[in-house]
C-alpha cells in the first residue's frame, strides 16, 4: 500500500464513504488511492477507539463493501444526485 497525503476535507469525504454502506472499498481506493487496509488505519487515526469498533463491526458484514461479494455491477463510485448542486 502506496501512502498519500489527504488534505482534510479529502480525509473527512473518505471517512463518509467508508460509512456508507453501499460505497465500496474499490471505489474509496479508485477514488482516493487507499485501499482497504489503508481506509481501516485511516478509521483507526480519526476515530474515536469506540467509533472505529462500530464502524468494523458494521462493515464486516457488509457483502456491499466489496465489489466482489455483490451480486450487481455498479458503474459509477457514486450516484449523481448524491450531492447538492453547487
Amino acid at each position: 500500500m502506496h501512502e498519500r497525503e489527504l488534505s482534510a476535507a479529502q480525509r473527512s469525504r473518505v471517512i463518509e464513504m467508508a460509512w456508507e454502506d453501499r460505497t465500496t472499498f474499490e471505489a474509496i481506493e479508485h477514488s482516493y488511492g487507499l485501499n482497504e487496509a489503508g481506509v481501516i488505519k485511516l478509521m483507526r487515526q480519526e476515530l474515536k477507539p469506540s467509533s472505529f469498533r462500530l464502524w468494523r463491526k458494521r462493515v464486516s458484514s457488509r457483502a456491499t463493501k466489496h465489489e466482489s461479494m455483490r451480486g450487481f455491477v455498479v458503474g459509477r463510485a457514486y450516484c449523481k444526485t448524491q450531492y447538492k448542486q453547487r
